[in-house]
């Protein structure tokens, strides 16, 4: 696909419902008692992939569009299908169920797409193998097999600040008798997990970065408006505050604060973002926001600062280049193990662009240049998303054109982003 330069952004954006609370919502709904109703729900590759999951382990599911209703099959109903189960692209999927699994009865193996099968499952697998689950893992990747058993509580000291891996853990703490799980992180992490439980009636405690479950008999089923994802409206936000001219408007955005530190970095970098009607939504506060284009100045994004806006950090870097000033950012090494190693496919992509960048172990740093990109060049995604939507913005900010090759993987998160993107510029 191919971006053409752009003048401005204008105009208004309902994003999708958010991923990340979607895939949550599915999972609880599928061992509650009862039906849940998911309302906005976030349509996407992905999130697919967890309806299709739940289906074959024995919940009902009704597809209404933008509305899901799943009949719980019980906190213990779960049976394992006659094949394996198909995780896809989709990371959440793959490590809160493992959790899920545990607790219940059968052997289950859980497959997953080649990008999914070379992400990192032992961190799943290692707190699992300590409550009393069987877990195997093929060299630490996909296929995972899961027998379920009798589980005990742990204490479990995360090496990583992974929302996933705390939400395995916790998943799996409701089905160990005697006492409750606890998970502590180096750093909080997105806390959609903790809140839904709350939610759904399991007893939980939150002093971030502790969280702890206590076992449970049952789950209510839930009633819920999804709100917009904020890793959705992110792309805009970029590019509505680095193109000149821009006024937008995003509405019904999620604004949980472990998932808005890309917000507030941008805020500190001089950027021109109003936060309006604000409200809550499915346990979740929510906000309009009016963005204005700014010039940005550079920044630094510490460590303790990452797990915050992990999935806007490619965004980061293209604001970054823009900016005036060196900016950079320290201690991502988890970039490395997503949907690609994004710190390289980052560097990359925005090197060939024009972009003064350069890689580090944990990161990347940045020399700004207020200054439209070079363009002119061809950015393979490389099957990851976040890679396309982020070449999608630089062809737009450059003075030639960008070739996006693999753009069609934003469907695994977005699929009509590139419809919504081209009907807010202005040329």
């Amino acid at each position: 696909m191919k971006v053409e330069p752009a003048v401005s952004l204008r105009g208004d954006v309902a994003v999708p419902g958010d991923k990340s609370v979607s895939h949550r919502a599915l999972l609880l709904a599928a061992i509650a008692d009862g039906e849940s109703e998911i309302r906005g729900f976030g349509r996407s590759a992905d999130t697919l992939s967890t309806v299709a999951a739940i289906a074959s382990l024995g919940a009902s599911v009704s597809d209404e569009g933008d509305t899901i209703r799943v009949a719980g099959a019980g906190l213990r109903g779960l049976r394992a299908p006659a094949g394996p189960i198909d995780c896809g692209n989709a990371g959440t999927l793959i490590r809160l169920l493992s959790g899920i699994l545990a607790g219940q009865d059968g052997r289950f193996e859980l497959v997953g797409d080649e990008s999914l099968s070379h992400r990192p499952l032992e961190r799943i697998a290692a707190p699992l193998r300590l409550m009393g689950a069987s877990v195997e893992t093929v060299d630490g990747h996909a296929p995972l097999a899961v027998c379920g058993g009798k589980l005990r509580p742990i204490r479990y000291e995360s090496p990583v600040a992974s929302a996933q891996v705390k939400s395995c853990v916790l998943l799996a703490g409701l089905y160990a008798a005697g006492g409750p799980t606890t998970v502590v992180e180096p750093a909080p992490s997105r806390d959609h997990t903790e809140r839904m439980l709350a939610g759904a009636g399991a007893r939980v405690e939150r002093r971030p970065p502790v969280a702890t479950v206590w076992p449970a008999e049952r789950l209510s089923p839930l009633s819920l408006d999804v709100p917009g994802d904020f890793s959705s409206a992110a792309p805009f936000l970029a590019a509505a505050t680095l193109l000149p001219g821009s006024e937008l408007r995003l509405h019904g955005v999620g604004l949980n604060p472990t998932r808005t530190g890309f917000l507030h970095v941008l805020e500190r970098m001089g950027a021109r973002i109003s936060v309006y009607n604000r409200r809550q939504a499915g346990g979740e506060p929510v906000a309009d926001l009016e963005i204005t284009s700014a010039e940005l100045v550079a920044t630094e994004v510490a460590p303790a600062e990452v797990p915050l806006l992990i999935d806007e950090l490619p965004l980061f870097a293209l604001c970054a280049a823009l900016a005036h000033g060196d900016s950079g950012v320290r201690g991502a090494q988890e970039l490395r193990v997503k949907e690609s190693d994004r710190v390289e496919s980052v560097t990359r992509a925005l090197r060939a662009a024009g972009v003064r960048i350069s890689d580090t172990a944990d990161g990347f740093r940045i020399r700004g240049v207020p200054a439209r990109l070079r363009g002119g060049v061809v950015v393979d995604a490389a099957g990851d998303h976040r890679i396309a939507m982020l070449g999608a913005l630089a062809g737009l900010l450059s003075r030639e054109p960008i070739e996006v090759r693999g753009a069609d993987c934003v469907a695994v998160s977005y699929p009509g982003f590139f419809d919504v993107l081209g009907s807010l510029v202005v040329r």
